[in-house]
């Protein structure tokens, strides 16, 4: 048996909880987020689109299985911001274990970088976001104020905040479940139980 599946096994049976999370950055700006606009036939769409560069960092992670999610703003996205993230979501999990998934991002894999004893990173395949359950979150709150435009930051992270609150954990879970990743946790699950 794998070196890692041992030690997951050893933690399991010291009654800690292993969870499975998955973790992305994304970029929110003052740069209007376009899209397709339906209007009559024949009629041109008129739609005000404002380009300023003003942006900062949602860092966060989903639990598929459950919806839970956890999200901090940075202003950049690097190791030292990075950290910063691990250090609050290892406090925020408390005695739970996590295998997290996120992408080979250079700030992920810093040299510099302290991982918390709680947190055990899973790296996938480069230039695959498609296999990153985050990612469809991203997309469902960015095409929330699609065609909008925000006067300030400050008016653009209220109206994040105000999404991610009213989002349920069972839309959440709706919308970063993917099938495989169900499965593959739960032929897991039974390899544990039986072992």
């Amino acid at each position: 048996m794998p070196h890692a599946l041992v030690s997951f096994q050893n933690l399991l049976g010291q009654g800690k909880r292993l969870r499975y999370l998955c973790q992305d950055e994304t970029r929110l700006g003052l740069k209007t987020e376009t899209g397709r606009v339906i209007t009559a036939r024949g009629v041109k769409p008129i739609v005000s689109v404002q380009w300023p560069r003003e942006a900062f960092w949602l860092y966060g992670v989903v639990e598929p299985l459950t919806g839970w999610h956890f999200c901090h703003e940075y202003p950049h996205l690097d190791g030292e911001n990075f950290q910063k993230f691990l250090d609050a979501l290892s406090q925020e999990l408390g005695d739970d274990m996590a295998l997290m998934q996120m992408d080979q991002a250079s700030a992920h894999q810093a040299l510099a970088l302290s991982w918390p004893e709680n947190l055990i990173p899973v790296f996938q395949p480069a230039h695959s976001p498609q296999l990153n359950p985050i990612e469809r979150l991203w997309q469902f709150i960015k095409r929330q104020f699609k065609g909008e435009s925000f006067s300030n930051l400050q008016e653009l992270r209220q109206r994040i905040q105000h999404e991610l609150a009213q989002m349920s954990s069972l839309v959440i879970s709706s919308l970063t479940s993917y099938d495989f990743i169900l499965e593959a946790l739960f032929h897991q699950a039974l390899f544990y139980a039986s072992s």
